[in-house]
């Protein structure tokens, strides 16, 4: 039983490391890179505290040397997902009633860990298992899931106290429960940080979880999965396992304890889930959340008052860090007439310089795609767009996976403003562009608004204010996280909390207490000190009889 009202450590975004040659941490991090490709991990789920192996094994490999082997995970069945489930709930009652201060204790530890002795290793799993540079693992793997750690504390702590107001005899508390059940965290290939945040922030508000990541990222979940025991995490709070998508939901949807999901991917099959849990509903013993981030079509425009430099550094970052698997990353660009040349030709120096290849060379901007179904899709629209009339590729168009799934940086220009690559999700490193009349900033507004049906990031680069005020109206719902004179990436922690809405998902914010909200379900008490005793209100009481004569005027 608390003892006191506690104050957490007040939190600060992690300094990024810079990796320069000779540094300590990038002689720490090569060291750590020879050290995992020269030793295969054997990969177990993690149900209820124990290491489940069932001998069916998946190879994982990088993906820009594919024909290197990292390790072997254990493919699970629906049976161990019911397992998963049958764990959280026997986890919930004691993980629900611990004091937040040691829930938050856990993930402060975890914090620290990750920011001492796991960095290393977390980064450099990330950037074998999903192809990062040293710097995008470094602001994903390890500092962006530092401060979801720290941050969401902060937030819990905040949420709790936010208490009503109480009138004299009585006293008003607000209690932020657990959901009842469980929570299913779905989680994406292209952000480490995503991955430890979908299944912690929930377990943090005292909620259990079972956490299905994608195959493409279980090399560093299953590190993940180690820092969360080596904080504290008490065995089934969190249980990891690897099963297909519909195998798990074929479990999940149909438990009446399924309380909520926490989920990041794609558009469709967040849409095929709220289908699925609508046609359950009057199965579960409560109505679950719903929370998701999925497809973004996410767009630059460029204002004839723009500076054309900073336009082609937003587009160059914003389009091709990570080889544009970002959420966040560029994928449309609108650009005025009177610029368009001066910013394209920028763009093309840039991508000149641009140096692909593995991600344990540090030299290399480029690292390569997710997988061969990603390869293939991107191959698929190249190859189109150099066939169409209404498409010109002015800088790269190639690619080759003789040895990795590896896509060059592509530029397109586009005659269409509603050109297929204007319009449909890539998920990689093709940008598309649309000249409009400089004349006509309107029609260009009008076109950022209609042609996609996402919302989750978008940029304006403009000198005239008058511009940057009428963009941030007319586009209010076009974006969840809007730039101004800045590439629409790198939303951090505790400053610009991040999600989107229309087919972006459900706008939540990871990274805010608004998302905590969503793990919770308030219980609101009311305590009277001295009960009435008497039923009657004093309205009830009769008139004294002099009074009633005078006033029928006797």
């Amino acid at each position: 039983m608390a003892n006191g009202f506690f104050n957490v450590p007040k939190p600060i975004n992690e300094p990024v490391k810079g990796y320069a040659p000779g540094s300590p941490e990038r002689a720490e991090l090569q060291a750590e890179l020879v050290r995992l490709k020269n030793h295969q991990v054997d990969i177990p789920m993690h149900i209820g505290g124990a290491e489940i192996r069932t001998g069916k094994t998946q190879r994982i490999s990088p993906p820009h040397d594919h024909q290197r082997t990292l390790g072997h995970f254990h493919a699970g069945s629906k049976e161990h997902v019911s397992q998963a489930i049958d764990a959280a709930l026997a986890a919930r009652p004691l993980w629900s009633e611990m004091p937040w201060e040691h829930r938050a204790a856990i993930f402060l530890k975890a914090a620290d860990l990750l920011a001492g002795p796991y960095r290393a290793r977390l980064n450099a799993a990330t950037m074998l298992g999903q192809s990062k540079n040293a710097f995008q693992a470094e602001i994903d793997a390890a500092c962006e899931l530092i401060d979801f750690f720290r941050f969401n504390v902060q937030f819990m702590q905040e949420l709790y106290g936010q208490q009503p107001e109480s009138l004299p005899g009585m006293w008003n508390r607000l209690e932020h429960r657990p959901l009842e059940g469980f929570v299913f965290a779905l989680t994406p290939f292209n952000f480490t940080s995503i991955a430890g945040n979908l299944p912690s922030s929930a377990a943090m508000m005292g909620n259990v979880v079972v956490w299905k990541p994608a195959n493409t990222q279980i090399y560093s979940a299953q590190v993940l999965m180690e820092l969360f025991r080596e904080a504290g995490v008490p065995a089934g709070v969190i249980n990891l396992v690897y099963v297909s998508g519909p195998t798990a939901g074929e479990v999940i949807f149909a438990h009446p304890d399924f309380a909520g999901i926490h989920f990041t991917g794609s558009t469709g099959v967040f849409q095929d889930i709220w289908k699925t849990i609508g046609q359950n509903i009057a199965g579960y013993k409560t109505y679950p959340r719903i929370v998701g981030e999925t497809g973004g079509k996410d767009f630059i425009l460029a204002h004839p008052s723009a500076h054309a430099k900073a336009v082609a550094v937003g587009m160059t970052r914003g389009a091709f860090e990570y080889q544009g698997q970002k959420c966040s990353a560029a994928s449309r660009v609108y650009l005025p007439s009177n610029l368009a040349d001066e910013i394209l030709g920028y763009v093309k120096e840039d991508l000149a310089s641009f140096k692909m290849g593995d991600a344990e060379d540090f030299g290399n901007f480029i690292n390569a795609v997710i997988d061969e179904r990603s390869f293939d899709k991107l191959a698929k629209y190249i190859d189109a767009a150099h066939a169409d009339p209404n498409a010109e590729i002015i800088a790269g168009g190639t690619y080759d996976k003789a040895k990795g799934y590896f896509v060059a940086p592509t530029v397109i220009v586009t005659k269409n403003p509603k050109y297929v690559t204007m319009c449909d999700e890539l998920f990689g490193p093709v940008l598309t562009v649309y000249i409009y009349d400089a004349a006509d900033f309107d029609t260009a507004l009008t076109l950022v608004d209609t042609t996609s049906p996402y919302a989750l990031t978008g940029a304006i680069f403009a000198q005239d204010r008058y511009a940057i005020d009428l963009a941030t109206k007319r586009l209010a719902n076009a974006a969840g996280n809007f730039y101004i004179n800045d590439k629409p990436t790198g939303a951090v922690v505790g400053q610009q909390p991040f999600g989107g809405a229309r087919a972006s998902g459900t706008n939540d914010k990871a990274g805010s207490i608004l998302n905590l909200l969503r793990w919770v379900s308030p219980r609101a008490i009311k305590e009277t000190f001295v009960p009435v005793l008497d039923y009657r209100y004093p309205f009830l009481g009769s008139e004294p009889a002099e009074d009633l004569n005078r006033d029928k005027g006797l």
